[in-house]
C-alpha cells in the first residue's frame, strides 16, 4: 500500500507538469515568431502591414483578428460601423487615421490571415517534435496539446479584449489540434514499442542451450 502511494506521488509532479506546459508554450510561440514575420514580408501586402504594426508585431501571433483578417483599429462610439474607423494603432501610437488620401482606408489584406494560418499548420510539425521529446508518454499528449490550445485562447482573448468569433480561426485551431495530437501520439506509441521490444529466444530453446553447455562441461 505504501509502495503504491509512493509510486502515485512520483507520477504526480506539479513542478514538472507546469515546467513542461511553459516550455511547450514558449517553444510554440518561438516557432511562430520565426515563421510568421518572413512569410508576411514575402506574401502579404506591405502597405496594409504598416497599419497593423508591421510583420514583426506581436499581434500577428497573439491577436486572433490578424488570423481572421479583421481590422484591429479603434472606433468612435455612436458612429456607423464602417464610419467609426478613425485610426490604426499599434503599441499606443497612431499609425494612420481618417479617410484622407494616402491614409489607411479601412482595407485589410486577406492574404495576411492565410499566411498566419499556414504558419500555424507548419508549426504543428515542430510542436509534434516538442511533445515527443518533452512529454514522451502517449497518454499525456492529448492533455498537453489541448492545454496549449486552451492557453492560447485565453491569451488571445485577453490580448484582443474580445472572444474569438471567427469561424476560420476556430477551424485552424481545430485542424492544428487534431493533426498535432494524432501524429504525436502515433510517434510516441511507435517509439515505446521499439524501446520496449526485447527479442529473446523461446524458453525451451534457451533451456536446451544451457543444458548443452552443462553437458559439454561434463
Amino acid at each position: 500500500m505504501a509502495a503504491s502511494s509512493r509510486a502515485s506521488n512520483a507520477s504526480w509532479d506539479p513542478v514538472l507538469i507546469i515546467s513542461q506546459i511553459i516550455s511547450i508554450q514558449t517553444l510554440h510561440y518561438l516557432t511562430l515568431s520565426v515563421l510568421i514575420p518572413p512569410l508576411l514580408s514575402i506574401f502579404a501586402e506591405a502597405d496594409a502591414l504598416v497599419f497593423e504594426g508591421g510583420a514583426t508585431n506581436v499581434g500577428m501571433i497573439m491577436d486572433w483578428r490578424e488570423m481572421a483578417g479583421r481590422p484591429t483599429v479603434r472606433g468612435m462610439q455612436g458612429e456607423d460601423r464602417w464610419d467609426a474607423y478613425y485610426g490604426a494603432w499599434s503599441g499606443g501610437k497612431q499609425l494612420g487615421s481618417g479617410w484622407e488620401e494616402g491614409r489607411w482606408d479601412g482595407w485589410t489584406d486577406p492574404m495576411r490571415g492565410w499566411v498566419i494560418a499556414f504558419s500555424w499548420m507548419i508549426a504543428s510539425f515542430a510542436d509534434i517534435y516538442y511533445l515527443c521529446i518533452l512529454i514522451r508518454r502517449p497518454r499525456f499528449i492529448l492533455d498537453f496539446a489541448l492545454t496549449l490550445a486552451f492557453s492560447h485562447l485565453v491569451l488571445t482573448t485577453y490580448y484582443s479584449a474580445s472572444i474569438p468569433t471567427s469561424l476560420f480561426f476556430w477551424l485552424v485551431i481545430f485542424a492544428w489540434s487534431a493533426s498535432t495530437v494524432i501524429i504525436a501520439e502515433q510517434l510516441c506509441v511507435k517509439r515505446e514499442m521499439a524501446e520496449g521490444l526485447v527479442i529473446s529466444p523461446p524458453r525451451d530453446e534457451a533451456d536446451d542451450l544451457e543444458m548443452g553447455e552443462l553437458l559439454r562441461r561434463d
